[in-house]
């Protein structure tokens, strides 16, 4: 499966962005555990979100805190990352990522076997 990620860009503190991540070429997007990755200048990249491939469990890291929220739409083989509140610390290049619908290990970046370009995310002061 390809995946295409969009929706990055320069807003302030407090602000608010919206990602998708397009599907396309392979299975439909409910055969795939669908996750968010993003890493920072420097930084190792890490987990932030990953939802079932029934779309009836979402996970978050930590440091999410109720301010993301992640959705798909099986009908446009689409997820949608909706990013309230971010904060400078959130600036970072995000990934979408996709699995053969693993769930127990869902913040592993190793299970993900398809990786759209990344959408740089950057969060002013």
């Amino acid at each position: 499966v390809q995946l295409q990620a969009s929706g990055g860009g320069l807003v302030q503190a407090g602000g608010s962005l919206r990602l998708s991540c397009e599907a396309s070429g392979g299975r439909a997007l409910r055969s795939y555990t669908m996750g968010w990755f993003r890493q920072a200048p420097g930084r190792e990249r890490e987990f932030v979100v990953a939802m079932n491939r029934y779309g009836d469990s979402t996970a978050y890291a930590d440091f999410v805190n109720g301010r993301f929220r992640l959705s798909r739409d099986n009908v446009k083989n689409t997820v949608h990352l909706q990013m309230n509140s971010l904060k400078p610390e959130d600036t970072a290049v995000y990934y979408c990522a996709a699995n053969n619908g693993v769930w127990s290990a869902r913040d592993q970046e190793s299970l993900y076997h398809s990786w759209g370009q990344g959408t740089q995310v950057t969060v002013s002061s």
